[in-house]
């Protein structure tokens, strides 16, 4: 566990499983979530400085990760099972309300959370996937249709195969994530969605530099590797590997909009922008959240936004937060 100063742990119990938190300040609550392939320490940059500004900051290992339960069955990663946790870790830390960030996968968490609990969460920040209301076909049949069998989410389907390369050299894959999906990768260095035939997910064209990024040092890879090293990565790819199950037990969302007070941050280079389809999702973004106080594009800044850029996100979420 790393130990950073200031940030309190923790374990809860919450919707069945004993979820590992990072926290400090005191004040409104503010929930970070994190994305995949990540952990609590994703918000290193942003759990003090909300504590600074004056808000009690709670960063939680989301099932599958981290300290937290990973419970083997995929049926047990559901959007009601991922927000439920997140509506008993309010309950567990004796809060009505709080303020919900995410991020990668935690943002559809956060947008969720917000969407169908309105009453807990007052207000709701999403990074780098923005809110898109259920539609009429399942998740994996619109992206089969939009991207082909070899898009990234459909690779991980088949429990055992990605992790099976994933897992081979933990250190190499987080560093080849991290660096490839950031603003720092460019041309053939960077990420593709659609898996390249018989290469899997990581290209052996698009090996990291020697050097890593100045966003990243060695303890936060070392971090990373250990945890991951420890899970191995099946509880994070059980959240796509569930995402038509959602879709089923979700539709009485069908076409749904977000009312409260909102706030979308990505990277300009961020690869989850130029899906098919995102631009039409990004166009209609102010009819989806009729609450949207704005949509932040950072130059420069890929994937991992407030990890690449914390002192902009910072700022931006704080402005936010004093505001609602």
């Amino acid at each position: 566990m790393s130990s950073l100063p200031g940030i309190r742990h923790r374990f809860v119990d919450t919707n069945g499983i004993r979820m590992h938190v990072a926290e400090q300040g005191e004040g409104p609550l503010v929930v970070l979530c994190h994305g995949f392939p990540e952990s609590w320490y994703s918000w290193r940059h942003q759990i003090t400085a909300l504590a600074n500004a004056g808000f009690h900051v709670v960063a939680p290992d989301q099932r599958g990760y981290g300290q937290t339960d990973r419970p083997s069955a995929i049926d047990k990663y559901s959007m009601l099972h991922l927000t439920g946790d997140i509506v008993g870790l309010l309950d567990a830390l004796g809060e009505p309300q709080a303020v919900i960030v995410g991020h990668d996968w935690g943002a559809p968490v956060a947008w969720n959370c917000a969407l169908m609990r309105p009453d807990r969460f007052r207000a709701v920040v999403g990074m780098s996937v923005p809110y898109f209301p259920r539609g009429p076909v399942s998740m994996t049949t619109a992206m089969r249709q939009a991207a082909g069998e070899n898009f990234y989410v459909i690779y991980f389907q088949e429990p055992g195969k990605a992790e099976a390369q994933l897992e081979r050299d933990v250190r190499a894959t987080m560093f080849g994530v991290l660096y490839a999906a950031s603003g720092d990768a460019k041309g053939a260095e960077r990420w593709q969605p659609v898996v390249a035939q018989h290469e899997g997910l990581l290209s052996a064209s698009s090996a990291p530099p020697a050097t890593l990024p100045g966003w990243l040092t060695a303890e936060d890879l070392d971090f990373y590797t250990a945890e991951f090293q420890r899970t191995g990565f099946t509880g994070g790819l059980n959240w796509y590997r569930a995402i038509d199950l959602t879709w089923e037990l979700m539709a009485a969302y069908n076409g749904a909009t977000i009312a409260q007070p909102s706030l979308f941050i990505a990277g300009r280079e961020d690869g989850v922008l130029t899906f098919p389809g995102m631009n039409l999702i990004m166009a209609g973004l102010s009819q989806s959240l009729p609450g949207l106080r704005g949509s932040l594009l950072i130059d420069g800044a890929g994937h991992w936004v407030q990890q690449e850029r914390p002192e902009q996100v910072n700022a931006a979420l704080v402005e936010f937060l004093r505001a609602l």
